[in-house]
C-alpha cells in the first residue's frame, strides 16, 4: 500500500485486550485470517446438525422410524419415512436462502460469490423437491427459524405427525 512501507495490503496487528494475533486487511470486513475462516467454515456440518437432530428426536418420540440421507433419492433428503412415502429436509435459513427470513441475509463481503453460491443452493433444492414429488413422494421442509421459535417439543411432534399422517404433498414449517 502506498506510503505505508508495507509491500502488501495485509498487516499483522495485535489485539491488546485479547492478546490475539490476527491479519488485518482494510478492504475486508472479516476480523480473522483466511486460514482461521477456512477452519471455521469447514466445521459447518451438512449432516447431524442441531436442527436436524431436534427434528429426528421429535419424530422418534412420536413413534416414527426413519432412514437418514438416502443417497439414491434426489437431493439426498435428511429424513426419509418410506412407509409414508415422505421426505423431510431440514434447511438452515442462511444456506438455503429462506425467503423473507431475517437469518437469510447475504454477507456484506464477497457479495457476488455468496449470491451465486446461495442461489445455486436454492436452485438445487427446487430441483430436488420437484424430482421427489414426481416420484410420487411427499416433501416437507422444516426451516431453522421455525425450530428456533418453536420451544415446545410436543408442538413440533404434533406438527410433524399431522403432516406425515395426511398432510399436503408439499409443505413447509416456517416462522411467520
Amino acid at each position: 500500500m502506498a506510503g505505508t512501507g508495507d509491500s502488501d495490503d495485509t498487516w499483522s496487528r495485535l489485539l491488546p485486550d485479547a492478546g490475539l494475533h490476527v491479519n488485518f486487511n482494510p478492504y475486508m470486513s472479516d476480523i480473522v485470517s483466511p486460514a482461521k475462516r477456512s477452519a471455521m467454515m469447514s466445521g459447518i456440518r451438512a449432516k447431524d446438525t442441531k436442527p436436524e437432530l431436534r427434528v429426528r428426536k421429535a419424530l422418534f418420540a412420536a413413534g416414527f422410524r426413519y432412514r437418514l440421507h438416502i443417497k439414491k433419492m434426489p437431493g439426498c433428503p435428511d429424513i426419509v419415512l418410506s412407509k409414508y412415502r415422505a421426505a423431510i429436509f431440514v434447511h438452515g435459513c442462511f444456506w438455503h436462502q429462506h425467503a423473507g427470513c431475517k437469518l437469510s441475509k447475504i454477507p456484506a463481503s464477497r457479495v457476488e460469490f455468496w449470491k451465486a453460491k446461495l442461489e445455486g443452493n436454492s436452485a438445487r433444492d427446487s430441483r430436488a423437491v420437484r424430482d421427489i414429488l414426481s416420484l410420487g413422494w411427499r416433501v416437507l421442509i422444516v426451516w431453522e427459524c421455525h425450530l428456533r421459535a418453536q420451544r415446545d417439543m410436543s408442538t413440533l411432534q404434533k406438527e410433524l405427525s399431522e403432516w406425515i399422517n395426511g398432510g399436503p404433498e408439499f409443505s413447509q414449517l416456517e416462522s411467520t
